[in-house]
């Protein structure tokens, strides 16, 4: 029996629109393969419905995105809207939609794909192997903490204040993410905080830890997340899931992500409850080769692999996907962004035909 989903397109802004239409032919041919079917339906986020409407997210794209099962976001932003202010300009967009989804578990891969390992700064025997999921929580911690703001002191002096806070519930919805995430890899989740400073990691730390007591297959650690920063560097096998607050895993997330060389590659997952998760490549929109056929579609074709696997439940269909992308790999086809001498330099288009090809077209 056929199983639906629908999917709403958020193609965005500058590569965003090529990459797009390369996922979708992708997931139009794995439906046909694996009897499911998607539905899709596009809207406008970003600059794109800046320029058609006025406003970065309009309501009917949210609208859109709350009736359906997944939301598949290509990338936002350009030049053309840098003057905006800040309210206004396609950033807005994507942080209205994450706060109108709800969406407070971002899950963030940095694997080593053996076809790009000399593209890591690091030596091949550090980064060789390297698998690590950042679950970083979303929606709280310093940048959402209140108070916060630029006041005056007294004595006319500027003072700037943030406030890092989370309740128990806020911790212990994102642990929950955090130890599911770890059950569908190697059962290893490594808690990230600052419990020898911070009252706030302190209480992090306690909720974890009794929450790890529902999932005795996982094994849990705990790291400061200064030593975190160093073991990611030093040795970053020794790690599979990481857990965290927003600061820590805004900034540990990226230095994972550099670990592959190539933040083009990688895709990531925004998720909450009750509605449907966000899944979207972590690089930006390109706007100086937007419209070339010069775009890497990989990081994309990576996130719709994510959505299936953590959205949809469809693991067999992530699975088909990302063998597909490391067949290619496999076959020395390369954008110009991660091209190197004796490799099939490859345009966006071409690069998502060789997918269909190693999909079995």
């Amino acid at each position: 029996m056929t199983k639906t989903y629908k999917i709403t397109l958020l193609p965005g802004d500058g590569i965003g629109p090529e990459i797009m239409a390369v996922t979708v032919e992708v997931l139009q041919l794995l439906g046909k393969q694996l009897d499911l079917e998607f539905q899709f339906t596009e809207a406008l986020l970003g600059g794109a419905a800046i320029d058609a409407t006025g406003e970065p997210l309009p309501s009917v794209t949210l609208e859109t995105c709350k009736q359906s099962d997944a939301v598949l976001l290509a990338a936002i932003g350009g030049y053309k809207w840098d003057d905006l202010p800040s309210g206004q300009r396609p950033e807005a967009g994507l942080l209205g939609l994450r706060s109108g989804l709800e969406l407070f578990a971002n899950l963030r891969p940095a694997t080593i794909l053996p076809q790009l390992i000399e593209a890591s700064s690091l030596k091949r025997e550090v980064v060789e192997g390297v698998d690590i999921m950042v679950v970083r929580e979303l929606t709280g911690g310093i940048y959402f903490g209140k108070p916060k703001g630029i006041f005056i002191n007294e004595n006319g002096e500027r003072r700037g204040v943030n406030t890092m806070v989370y309740s128990e519930a806020e911790i212990d919805r994102i642990g929950r993410v955090a130890f599911e995430a770890a059950r569908k890899r190697s059962k290893r989740l490594c808690s990230v905080d600052k419990a020898n400073v911070l009252e706030v990691s302190q209480l992090w730390r306690s909720c974890i830890t009794e929450l790890g007591k529902e999932y005795p297959d996982v094994e849990l650690s705990h790291m400061y997340v200064d030593n975190a920063a160093m073991q990611l560097v030093r040795n970053p096998k020794q790690f599979d899931t990481i857990v965290t607050g927003n600061l820590f895993g805004d900034i540990l997330s990226d230095a994972a992500a550099m670990l592959t060389g190539s933040i083009g590659m990688l895709p990531s997952a925004s998720l909450g409850a009750g509605n449907p998760g966000v899944f979207e490549p972590v690089h930006g929109s390109a706007p100086d080769i937007a419209g070339q056929d010069k775009a890497n579609p990989l990081a994309q074709v990576l996130s719709a692999a994510m959505m299936l696997r953590y959205g949809l439940n469809e693991p067999v269909a992530a699975d088909k996907l990302e063998k597909a992308v490391l067949q290619v790999l496999d076959q020395g086809d390369r954008t110009g962004d991660i091209f190197s001498p004796g490799m099939n330099l490859l345009g966006c288009k071409a690069m998502g035909a060789a997918l269909l090809r190693a999909m079995g077209e």
